[in-house]
């Protein structure tokens, strides 16, 4: 791996070259690191486990110092891979407040965004969609 990235390359058991693919990952990929686990409600309904986190999506948190708590995404930072939620702020020395930037990981999707058509297909649509497609071809 002696390229800055490579989109050949498979894995490896070395931390190091982990940590160089994530850093030097494009956007596009480092999109996929800041998926979230589904709530069981959702995973039973979309069939999946988790999802990329997207603005607006309602989060619980499961770790950390602010678990329990719940609050809309606000703001995805792709660079760094981390989320910051509405509500979960920190005081600092001075007397601001500052949003916490939370990892991925550490949350659960209670309740999706599904303003965008593209966002997630149900098996109900994926049935419906098959079905108007072979109305179609007769």
């Amino acid at each position: 791996m002696k390229n800055k990235f490579s989109t050949h390359w498979k894995g490896s058991n070395q931390p190091r070259k982990q940590r160089k693919y994530v850093a030097n990952a494009p956007l596009h990929i480092k999109r996929k690191f800041v998926s979230v686990n589904l709530s069981k409600e959702l995973r039973k309904k979309h069939g999946k486990r988790n999802v990329t986190a997207r603005k607006g999506d309602t989060v619980k948190i499961m770790r950390g110092k602010f678990r329990g708590k719940q609050g809309k995404i606000t703001e995805i930072k792709m660079k760094t891979s981390k989320i910051i939620v509405d509500g979960i702020q920190v005081k600092k020395q001075d007397g601001s407040k500052a949003n916490v930037r939370m990892i991925p990981s550490n949350l659960q999707i209670i309740e999706l965004n599904l303003g965008d058509k593209k966002r997630l297909k149900t098996p109900e649509k994926e049935k419906i969609q098959t079905n108007k497609k072979e109305e179609q071809k007769k």
